[in-house]
């Protein structure tokens, strides 16, 4: 695979940094990494994705890697509306009329949001390891859930917010252990996405997101419109694929399961057996073969 182009793009809060690269005239897709995790999440599984000719934008969420706020003075939000929100700025600054969007994790729940947003943009979209209608604080836990979420309530504490601070690289190389029970990624694969963690605004936006979600922190006045737009969109009227492994310890695969209600459009469900949290890392043969199926299908 040649290497990627880094190109930043200019939204409202935002200077985004992408990694572009496949077929300059191929049908674009976006590819939304998620927590803790970066732009290296999908080296494994472009290159299927190029021989099938797509165009792939691979962004660094805000707080990650070289991504950075205009102002020092602007909230460091990470409400899901302002995720799906980046994505549809970023297409706009990249003068793209309809594109795919495929996420795991945060990358998930924003491209369903994206999605939900703009059903005219967007053709395909692929979540992995969340499913949706999971983003309510009021919503019910089975209490395995509620023990696989343990990292949540951690952060919530002020000694949460100091290891996120202090010894973020402990941390994350922590969760990247447990989420991936039958098979250890290597430090050196850890340490070339570790780097995105030294993100200046990368602790708040942490803490920020895993509060909010619980209505344990504030959300950011300037979204209340899209919050009031994603409550009124019961349902996704894109083609969606949802790859969840069968051994994820974060998301249990019961969290994505009975969601066909959600979508008015074609809807999948793969469980990759055994498989840990980071399906796109672990098993990337039958991640890309799925998702360049999809892509290709209407």
């Amino acid at each position: 695979m040649s290497a990627p182009k880094l190109e930043h793009f200019r939204t409202r809060s935002l200077s985004i940094a992408c990694e572009l690269s496949g077929p300059a005239q191929g049908p674009p897709a976006f590819l939304l990494h998620g927590w803790p995790d970066d732009a290296r999440t999908w080296d494994r599984v472009l290159p299927a994705l190029h021989a099938a000719g797509h165009r792939t934008i691979v962004p660094y969420l805000r707080g990650f890697g070289p991504t950075r706020f205009h102002s020092p003075q602007t909230p460091r939000n990470r409400q899901l509306v302002a995720l799906g929100q980046d994505v549809l700025d970023l297409a706009d600054g990249m003068e793209l009329g309809s594109f795919a969007v495929v996420g795991h994790d945060w990358g998930a729940r924003a491209a369903y949001i994206a999605s939900a947003f703009a059903p005219e943009r967007v053709t395909h979209c692929v979540a992995l390891s969340v499913g949706w209608g999971t983003n309510d604080p009021d919503q019910p836990l089975p209490l395995k859930q509620v023990q696989n979420y343990w990292y949540h309530w951690y952060m919530a504490l002020e000694r949460g917010a100091a290891l996120v601070r202090d010894e973020r690289r402990e941390f994350t190389r922590y969760i990247w252990s447990i989420w991936n029970p039958g098979w250890r990624i290597s430090d050196e694969e850890f340490a070339a996405t570790a780097a995105s963690f030294e993100n200046p605004d990368w602790a708040e936006v942490v803490l920020h997101s895993y509060r909010v979600r619980w209505g344990l922190a504030p959300k950011d006045p300037a979204y209340s419109d899209l919050e009031a737009k994603l409550a009124r969109a019961e349902t996704i009227r894109v083609p969606t694929l949802v790859i969840h492994g069968g051994g994820d310890p974060c998301n249990d695969p019961s969290t994505s399961e009975g969601k066909e209600r959600f979508f008015g459009s074609r809807y999948e469900r793969i469980v990759l057996p055994r498989v840990g949290h980071f399906p796109q890392r672990e098993a990337p043969a039958a991640v890309a073969d799925a998702i360049v199926r999809f892509l290709g299908s209407r």
